[in-house]
């Protein structure tokens, strides 16, 4: 069956308020498929490279930033805590914007049958906050540039991926969607193996030299050419998810007000959905934060120096990867519930072993980490999965709208609290993981809770 045979009504999964009320036995072209995955992986070198592994551990809460004097003293970790904890306050700014903008911007999406158009912008404004990365050089009167670009950059790519997740639609149907959305987060983490092996490869080659503050502007530099490649095919392919043609255009601070109504008619007439993204919300959270500050805690805590965290960063990406696309499979015969406990309270236990047994050293941080890349990925797959089986149909922009912006309506909360601990514990790093582990398991256990959706038979 050729993409022409296929009207895009057809595909719509019609994710009723009685569950997967569905079309069978709809085919969706691979090339469709694998336009939209690529998404993922042109948007990778940001979370991976920049924000995970690379520059946000060995560049931005680095030595390159303090002040000279206190390089080779004792004083050198408080000052490398401070600037770790200035970046989780940085990051929950980042999540207020999203609170205020996400929803409404999905749900006008949807109005206007315009996700496509949504990602084009925030995915183009994700670039320039990369681009200008590559500007930032060493000194404490630019880290907090460094910091605020961070925060710019995460705003952009997570309201792009509202609306990138809003496709998914487009691309699944409903015994594949398990499937299709760990395939998606799978090309993730294999981007991002790529993106760290080419890094790797100019260290040893002796093109990048890790002392030198030139080579993250250069790396900046390079995640940006990246993603401008990647991300094309996505536009070129992936059609539109059908508008809600009856529905009246209104105006900006009008649609606040249909959000309001959105939340309380998810509460009339979906309950799972509206317990599924309260609930989401919290584990999230420390999902995001696991992301954000587990390399910072690896180059303070754990001494890892930048090829260090490059490799372990390629090490965990492929564990993720692997076991992202096999949990797709997981998914969709257990259901995405299953899948995510499972997960989570995996995370949980890493990061409190992480937290007792440090003295171990780089060794034990290793060994975790390798776990917990098991956990991370399956976790944020099938979220999306469970989420995309209980929305109803037409509103799938606002409705992972909402989803973006619950799971920043306490996305505040791990960033601050791992700022707070690491305050209280004068500037010791590693206390910010106690914040990390606190939210996860809060999330975990509301998940319990909560109505897992019809599971769909066959694969």
């Amino acid at each position: 069956m050729t993409e022409k045979s296929i009207p895009v009504a057809a595909n719509t999964l019609a994710v009723g308020v009685m569950g997967l009320d569905l079309q069978q036995g709809i085919q969706v072209p691979r090339r469709r498929v694998f336009a939209w995955a690529f998404w993922d992986w042109a948007t990778q070198p940001f979370n991976t490279v920049l924000l995970t592994f690379v520059w946000v551990p060995s560049y931005l809460t680095s030595t390159f930033f303090v002040d000279p004097t206190v390089i080779g003293t004792d004083r050198e970790e408080a000052a490398l805590g401070q600037l770790a904890s200035y970046l989780g306050y940085g990051v929950t700014i980042a999540g207020f914007l999203i609170l205020l903008l996400a929803p409404v911007l999905g749900q006008r999406a949807d109005r206007a049958g315009r996700q496509k158009l949504q990602l084009l912008v925030f995915t183009a404004l994700l670039i320039v906050a990369q681009l200008g990365l590559a500007f930032v050089q060493p000194g404490g009167e630019w880290f907090w540039m460094g910091v605020a670009l961070i925060a710019a950059g995460s705003v952009f790519g997570e309201i792009a991926g509202v609306n990138y997740n809003a496709l998914l639609i487009s691309v699944s149907t409903p015994k594949t969607i398990g499937k299709v959305s760990g395939l998606g987060w799978g090309f993730g983490y294999l981007g991002g193996i790529v993106a760290l092996t080419i890094v790797v490869g100019l260290i040893l080659g002796g093109v990048l030299d890790g002392e030198s503050g030139t080579t993250f502007q250069l790396i900046a530099l390079g995640a940006t050419i990246w993603t401008i490649i990647f991300v094309i095919p996505i536009f070129l392919s992936v059609p539109e998810p059908p508008k809600l043609a009856a529905e009246q255009k209104v105006g900006f601070y009008r649609s606040y007000v249909e959000l309001g109504r959105s939340i309380a008619r998810l509460w009339r007439e979906t309950r799972p959905t509206f317990w599924f993204l309260l609930a989401s919300a919290v584990y999230r959270d420390g999902l995001s934060a696991v992301f954000t500050f587990g390399s910072v805690i690896a180059g303070i805590v754990f001494g890892f120096g930048f090829t260090d965290l490059v490799i372990f960063g390629i090490a965990l990406n492929i564990v993720a990867g692997v076991s992202t696309i096999l949990a797709g499979r997981l998914d969709d015969r257990f259901g995405p519930k299953r899948v995510i406990l499972v997960s989570v309270f995996g995370l949980v236990a890493c990061t409190l072993v992480v937290f007792f047994l440090a003295d171990l050293g780089a060794g034990l941080f290793w060994g975790v980490g390798i776990v917990l890349a098991a956990f991370v990925g399956p976790a944020q797959a099938a979220s999306r999965s469970f989420l995309a089986r209980v929305t109803p149909a037409g509103r799938e922009g606002e409705v992972f709208g909402l989803y973006a912006t619950t799971g920043r309506a306490t996305g505040w909360i791990a960033s601050l609290l791992w700022g707070v601990f690491i305050t209280l514990a004068a500037n010791q790093t590693l206390y910010g993981i106690l914040g990390i582990t606190l939210v996860l398991l809060a999330g975990g256990i509301m998940l319990l809770f909560v109505k897992a959706p019809p599971a769909t038979v066959g694969a």
